[in-house]
């Protein structure tokens, strides 16, 4: 699940669909205001988001409003857990050798 959730982000349209979302929930309409981008473009970009768990839609209506699923958060979560002892350790050491470089 993990190396999909990075997939969907490396692109840097994803990217910027899943950070207006992040601000809350909208439709595929107001998702394209301000970008170059066609709607079944934005259509593919959200089929990659929801099928990484990033990004679930919900119906209001005729319309479909898309918002950032948590679940997904939760898994982006996990896995910087795993690294946050490893930078205090490294950044002390860093500190240490530019101490050391320092005249």
């Amino acid at each position: 699940m993990e190396s999909e959730i990075f997939k969907a982000l490396a692109d840097p349209t994803r990217r910027s669909v899943f950070e207006k979302l992040a601000v809350g929930a909208m439709n595929a309409s107001k998702l394209r205001e301000g970008m170059a981008i066609s709607q079944p473009a934005i259509s593919q970009h959200l089929g990659v988001l929801r099928s990484a768990g990033l990004v679930r839609e919900r119906r209001d209506g005729r319309f479909v409003n898309y918002e950032v699923d948590p679940e997904g958060l939760v898994q982006i979560g996990r896995w910087l857990a795993r690294y946050r002892a490893y930078w205090p350790r490294r950044i002390d050491d860093l500190k240490a050798l530019l101490k050391d470089m320092d005249p």
